[in-house]
């Protein structure tokens, strides 16, 4: 590789990690972020977002797949990965005659792969666990004051930030030539803010109203590990063809740090409690194949279930007027994936027939229950979401292959995401979402050995 492209791709993978990582903070802009610990990453790369987000059988010494540790195996001795993405989104809502639009440019990950011994490959990474990020305010006539006669209104202004990141380490090992294993741990941290601010009034005057205004602070200041176990196993089903199997189990575990509740009555009574170690993460069990045809078309699909169901969160009891750990803000979450890549002609030439051609979907149900400060509690919307996208080569892996044998290419990842978060009640928002995914795959080779003679 020619010292002017490394410094090229190095300045652009290099300014987009610093414009991911910038714009981040702009959060979801979506009401559901309010719930649970927010709304759920995506953990994939470029090129299993493009695909559907499937994950378990994919397994590539040219991508990371950090969905499966067993798969970091494949790396090269020669080769050093380094891939880095961020989205531009923009989503509409709907609810009833109202809608309402929001644009927001996030980072999404930046990872490496590298080989550590033979058959021992290693990733590292960082990329958001959960992003919370709204505004918004509701209002209803709760009655008449008996005194009076005037109409009582309650109206109340919601807002939220925060989210929790994650950075990770895994090794991805091959103890036979068709069975590999491997393993993330990491650490998550992060805090999440939700403020509730409750306004009576008469007659539209908040002012005139004899009714006391609440406003409810939670606060969460959290940190914890983090780690899942996979499994691959190739299949030969002939001399073109191979099926990958993979499976990985997330484990699950209380979370550390606190959370603290205030509310404050606006004529001056506060009460604060504080709680530790209230949420908890879930297991989380994937399966799933791909079938590789000729080093040129993959198809795969996955299937993942996480147990959230009996996992707590802090809640407060009215009743008793505590603040604690509780069960029943959550679901359990099924997620499933499928996806296509087809590259024409890998040792090719012709530039268009080296580029990958990417396709996918996917169905997610939420993890979350949904409480309406208005009453009535709802199961959290289900995701269905299509995908499209290109791996553009951006080094002359042909020259490599007639030097030195190897076909190891950049890549600029570019992915097209249509979702829809359908809700499962009429007071629930609709949402639309159109996202663009860009990363960059850089791809050096930084172990080779010269030998002159």
């Amino acid at each position: 590789m020619k010292s002017t492209f490394k410094l090229t791709a190095i300045t652009l993978a290099s300014l987009l990690t610093w414009t991911a990582a910038t714009a981040q903070t702009n959060g979801s802009n979506s009401s559901y972020s309010r719930f649970g610990m927010g709304l759920l990453g995506d953990q994939s790369q470029g090129r299993n977002r493009s695909m559907g987000g499937v994950s378990q059988g994919l397994r590539s010494g040219q991508n990371v797949n950090k969905l499966n540790p067993a798969s970091y195996s494949a790396v090269d001795s020669l080769t050093f990965i380094f891939d880095v993405g961020m989205s531009l989104q923009r989503t509409k809502m709907k609810l009833g005659d109202s809608r309402r639009s929001a644009n927001n440019t996030n980072f999404e990950y930046v990872n490496t792969m590298f080989r550590v011994t033979k058959n021992l490959g290693m990733s590292l990474g960082f990329q958001p666990y959960t992003s919370v990020g709204y505004s918004f305010s509701q209002e209803q006539t709760v009655g008449t004051d008996p005194y009076t006669g005037q109409n009582i209104s309650n109206s109340f202004a919601l807002n939220g930030s925060g989210g929790l990141h994650e950075a990770y380490a895994g090794l991805g090992w091959r103890p036979f030539k068709f069975i590999s294993v491997g393993a993330n741990a990491g650490i998550l941290w992060g805090s999440i803010e939700h403020t509730v601010v409750q306004t009576f009034s008469e007659n539209g005057t908040a002012n005139s109203s004899s009714y006391s205004s609440l406003r409810t602070y939670y606060s969460s200041s959290l940190r914890t590990w983090c780690g899942d176990v996979g499994l691959q196993t190739i299949i030969p089903l002939s001399k073109t063809d191979r099926l990958t199997l993979g499976a990985t189990v997330g484990i699950g575990h209380k979370v550390g740090g606190e959370s603290t509740l205030l509310r404050t009555v606006l004529s001056g009574d506060t009460i604060k409690s504080t709680v530790k170690k209230a949420f908890e993460l879930p297991m989380a069990y994937s399966v799933g194949a791909a079938w590789n045809h000729k080093g040129q078309l993959v198809v795969a699909a996955d299937a993942t279930i996480e147990q959230w169901k009996d996992c707590t969160t802090p809640q407060f009891d009215n009743t008793t007027s505590t603040y604690g750990p509780a069960t029943g803000d959550y679901r359990n979450r099924l997620k499933m994936n499928a996806g296509v890549e087809f590259t024409p002609a890998v040792f090719d030439h012709s530039y268009l027939k080296r580029i990958c051609y990417r396709a996918g979907a996917y169905y997610a149900s939420s993890y979350q229950k949904i409480s309406l400060a208005s009453g009535g509690t709802f199961d959290g919307p289900a995701q269905f979401g299509l995908t499209a996208g290109l791996g553009l080569p951006i080094a002359n892996g042909i020259t490599r292959l007639t030097v030195l044998n190897v076909y190891s290419p950049s890549y600029v990842n570019i992915g097209f995401e249509w979702a829809r978060r359908k809700p499962s009640s009429e007071q629930l928002i609709a949402e639309n979402l159109l996202r663009i995914n860009i990363g960059i795959t850089f791809n050096e080779l930084w172990f080779q050995k010269w030998k002159f003679k």
